[in-house]
């Protein structure tokens, strides 16, 4: 063949594989194109922002949300953004628990407990967080209500029966006060979603966290996410695991799988073999732009299940936890009194104040959160860096991995047992330049650097 037409055939088949491209292209169904699983959008100001759960009753010597807004520049100080209160509705006396009972025994969902004050009190509380860019959540409870919530004698058909035509609690579990709502009932959905735009229009609440939400059905929380968001942009945290509620309907999920595994590593029930299991788990099966909560306590692990220093075992693990809690993925939760060390637990059916005083978890906490923010890589979702493990000499002793994007770059080392572990890291990944985030000491790190790390230690090292 000759030269001229070789050149002919290949304009020929050059043009051919252009149009059957185009073709192909035009005439390929949307559908068979990739989709992205979350579809509701976050708050812009949640992409860096961490949690910090009020039990207001224990928050302060008052117990009300006067007394607790004047603590706001204290935790603006100490770096968290999104204040969740818990249940702020009056709480039902028949089959009350203790003496004050349980704040998750709702009474009124358009009332405020007079224990905590007015709501006018509450509407103060959530307007000076606002001017310190500060955000508030309400504890929901959608599941159940008090006995003696009004509902229960207006529209009895509006909760769910046993056998023998008997309100009940969700079984299995010690709920003899409160008694479960059937969401069947499509007026009983159309009551609790107008409550809950009650206080997003009313107090100005910026989203809620909605208790066992796994036990409401998923289709009530996506409609009602799309309400509140046609009123504004809200967040929603769900008390519940599941990678469904992400798609519409929830912000955030608890990450209960992580806080176990880290508290059965600290209690010597398992090695770090448990954590790989959740990361895993949560990079391969959860949509990238969906947001976990760590969390080392909250009210139900401290109440029922000791304080972090009985659950983690000592001040040094309970540190080490706090650290993975917030450089890890996940959006962090500080629960109140963690900050000041807090070792006892809090009662939950009385009065029994947080006893403050200076701690070291205090600075700890707050270079911590100051990190997240300002660093790119540690943003949540879609905003942030993924995990990348980095293998080490002593792999099931010692986490270590990477979080880094085009901007930013962090690489954690954490000494997850009771002995001095030397180790060495594979790959070149870790090489570099850093300063480590809490002595400030400039290193550099090469495939040949050992780390000297005593138990419990970490270090956080900043590119």
């Amino acid at each position: 063949m000759n030269k001229l037409a070789f050149l002919f055939l290949v304009l020929i088949l050059v043009a051919c594989t252009n149009i059957s491209n185009k073709t192909t292209s035009t005439n390929i169904s949307s559908k068979y194109a990739p989709q992205e699983y979350v579809k509701l959008e976050h708050p812009e100001w949640s992409k860096n922002a961490s949690f910090y759960q009020i039990n207001t009753r224990q928050f302060t010597p008052e117990g009300t949300f006067a007394a607790a807004k004047e603590q706001l520049p204290r935790l603006k100080e100490l770096g968290v953004d999104i204040l969740w209160l818990m249940p702020i509705h009056p709480i039902g006396e028949e089959n009350r628990k203790g003496s004050l009972g349980s704040p998750y025994a709702v009474k009124d969902y358009f009332g405020v407990n007079p224990e905590f004050g007015t709501l006018e009190d509450l509407k103060s509380f959530v307007d000076a967080a606002h001017e310190l860019d500060m955000y508030v959540i309400l504890d929901w409870v959608a599941n159940h209500s008090a006995w003696d919530n009004e509902l229960r004698f207006k529209h009895p058909n509006w909760y769910t029966k046993n056998a023998q035509g008997n309100f009940h609690p969700t079984p299995w579990w010690d709920w003899s006060d409160i008694i479960d709502f059937d969401y069947s009932v499509p007026e009983m959905r159309e009551y609790m979603t107008n409550a809950m735009k009650f206080w997003v229009e009313e107090v100005n609440v910026d989203g809620y966290r909605c208790d066992v939400a796994g036990f409401v059905p998923i289709d009530f929380w996506e409609n009602v996410r799309a309400e509140l968001d046609a009123i504004k942009p809200v967040f929603m945290l769900a008390e519940w695991e599941m990678r469904d509620l992400h798609a519409k309907a929830f912000d955030a999920t608890y990450a209960w799988s992580w806080q176990e595994a880290v508290h059965d590593i600290m209690q010597g029930h398992a090695d770090l073999n448990s954590l790989f299991v959740y990361y895993s788990w949560n990079e391969g099966a959860y949509p990238k732009n969906s947001y976990r909560m760590t969390y080392v306590s909250n009210h139900d692990a401290n109440s029922w299940e000791g304080s972090v220093f009985e659950r983690y075992g000592s001040e040094e693990k309970a540190a080490a936890a706090i650290v993975l809690s917030v450089v890890g993925e996940g959006i962090p939760l500080i629960y109140n009194g963690l900050e000041a060390g807090n070792d006892k637990r809090l009662k939950f059916f009385e009065k029994d104040p947080i006893e403050w005083k200076e701690h070291e978890f205090k600075p700890l906490i707050q270079k911590l959160l100051a990190l997240q923010k300002n660093n790119t890589a540690l943003w949540h979702g879609k905003y942030g860096a993924t995990m990348e493990r980095v293998y080490n000499t002593s792999p099931t002793e010692v986490l270590s991995f990477i979080r880094e994007n085009s901007k930013d770059k962090v690489f954690v080392v954490i000494n997850f047992s009771d002995k001095d572990n030397a180790v060495k890291f594979e790959g070149p990944q870790t090489s570099g330049a850093y300063t480590e985030l809490f002595n400030k000491q400039k290193v550099t790190i090469s495939e040949a650097t050992i780390l000297n790390l005593k138990p419990w230690e970490y270090r956080v090292y900043v590119k």
